[in-house]
């Protein structure tokens, strides 16, 4: 099959788009396909178009749709399509109605479309391949957010629960994550200024991301929406223990009963369970045994065998 792929996160992007659309394209390649990427659809030959964001992929949906009526269309959903986009964007709802098939990735996402079009989504959780082994510092207990400084990431809220844990703890704060305006940037130095625990190093390659993230006790995601996050993957993969906002596409990762979660945008809660995490070694266990749990979820051949099974039912 000729299959294009497109998303409007850019080439060199370090986006979790980005990472989607580039692990879509090896693993249909690998299967024997022909896969390009792109930003935009450009008009060329294609058996099947997999869209990711039902709102910024609106005008390539709509020019596949119109050049080829009875081609095979996917549109893949991300966080702000989701929990936002569909519930007012008039171009993402038309996008969700032109395709033949859907796909969330994660199971709770079925839960925020309507109901009518549940019955064409499909869930594929995104995976991870990690070579690191996790190897955090013996004297340090060292905390990791992963994710760029934008208001739908809330990326302060980690930095914040630190300043409500005592000095006298023995504990940093790595934070990883390329700016999204100077005022974000500008707020990170402040943090950092106001407490040496807490480091902001910017955006980093993805190697040396997944480095910082093996060599940490435990990993923070506090957004407000996801559609699945490649961090929580990773971190999985790595055994690296989350704590995690409550909120819909956290949930679909980790799964209901996971003993991690915070109520978004609530510091004070937060720091209680990093606390937690760092004093009482049955709680800190007890994390790390779900996170195992969920790690065969996120092997690259899961993900590879639903991406299959999506071509196939489309057939």
């Amino acid at each position: 099959m000729k299959i294009a792929i497109v998303t409007p996160a850019a080439v060199g992007s370090r986006t979790g788009n980005r990472h989607t659309a580039q692990r879509w394209a090896a693993m249909l390649r690998a299967a024997g396909h022909k896969a390009a990427l792109a930003i935009e659809w450009d008009g060329c030959a294609a058996d099947v178009l997999i869209a990711l964001h039902a709102r910024r992929s609106h005008a390539s949906i709509l020019r596949f749709r119109e050049a080829y009526p009875e081609g095979k269309l996917v549109v893949v959903l991300t966080g702000t399509d989701l929990y936002r986009d569909i519930h007012y964007d008039a171009d993402a709802q038309l996008s969700l109605k032109l395709a033949q098939r859907l796909v969330v990735l994660q199971d709770e996402g079925l839960k925020a479309l309507p109901r009518p079009l549940r019955a064409k989504t499909r869930v594929v959780y995104q995976s991870a391949q990690v070579k690191a082994k996790a190897h955090p510092p013996a004297k340090t207990f060292r905390i990791c957010v992963l994710g760029h400084l934008r208001e739908e990431k809330d990326p302060f809220r980690a930095a914040l629960a630190l300043k409500l844990i005592p000095a006298t703890e023995i504990i940093e704060l790595v934070h990883l994550g390329k700016p999204m305006s100077p005022a974000m940037a500008a707020q990170a130095k402040d943090l950092m200024r106001d407490d040496a625990r807490y480091r902001w190093l910017g955006g980093l390659p993805h190697g040396r991301t997944l480095d910082w993230l093996a060599r940490s006790q435990l990993m923070v995601i506090s957004s407000r929406m996801e559609g699945g996050a490649n961090a929580i993957a990773e971190a999985a993969c790595l055994g690296v223990p989350v704590l995690a906002s409550a909120i819909p596409g956290n949930i679909g990762m980790l799964g209901a009963d996971y003993p991690g979660y915070y109520p978004f945008g609530d510091e004070t809660a937060l720091a209680k369970l990093l606390g937690k995490a760092m004093r009482h070694q049955s709680y800190y266990q007890s994390l790390k045994r779900a996170i195992a749990a969920r790690r065969h979820l996120f092997r690259p051949r899961s993900e590879q065998a639903g991406l299959l099974r999506l071509l196939r039912d489309l057939a």
